[in-house]
């Protein structure tokens, strides 16, 4: 297979096509006024604690603070390992199944001045920073890693009892103990 890759740019724009045997198989586009966070992973440091909101500030260091519930906090359970390849593994922030568990008060969790490790699930707006998760998670063509959950799940999308009960049986199998959480995609 012929593999090449194509770059033109200018000051406002960086275009990147990947071509396999002079098909374009991927394209992508770079415009700095348009740099996205949603998914980048940061090491912060907490800024505040609000118990009356159930929250935090975390400094990542991008201007404002980012705010983190605490309902984003807590471990993920089997079903939202499970729904979470909708949103490509990012979190959701208020995802399923979070209203009727028990959210930890965020001041048991996390003390001013307290590094944590934080993922942006949502752009800053006006005069807010962006949302965080502590729920990290990289997405991949075939499994969504989540590097502190501890749990595996399986794609809803593949609907066999069976061949859900088979992936997540020889994914525990191989999977390394406190490697994290996995969550097998569709497409696996």
């Amino acid at each position: 297979m012929k593999r090449e890759i194509l770059i033109a740019g200018s000051q406002r724009e960086t275009r990147v096509a990947i071509l396999e045997d002079d098909r374009l198989v991927e394209l992508l586009v770079d415009r700095p006024e348009m740099r996205r966070t949603v998914g980048n992973i940061y090491h912060g440091r907490v800024d505040a604690v609000l118990p009356g909101i159930q929250a935090a500030f975390v400094d990542i260091g991008v201007g404002k603070s980012a705010f983190l519930h605490a309902s984003d906090l807590i471990e993920p359970d089997e079903d939202d390992l499970e729904d979470e390849e909708e949103g490509n593994g990012k979190g959701g922030g208020g995802g399923h199944g979070r209203a009727s568990r028990k959210v930890p008060n965020v001041q048991d969790v996390l003390k001013r001045g307290e590094h944590i490790i934080v993922q942006v699930i949502k752009e800053p707006i006006s005069t807010k920073g962006p949302r965080v998760t502590a729920q990290v998670s990289v997405a991949g063509r075939n499994l969504v890693h989540m590097p502190f959950a501890s749990k595996v799940g399986v794609s809803r999308k593949i609907d066999s009892r069976e061949e859900r009960s088979r992936l997540r049986q020889m994914m525990q199998k191989h999977l390394p103990p406190e490697s994290g959480g996995i969550i097998i995609r569709t497409v696996a």
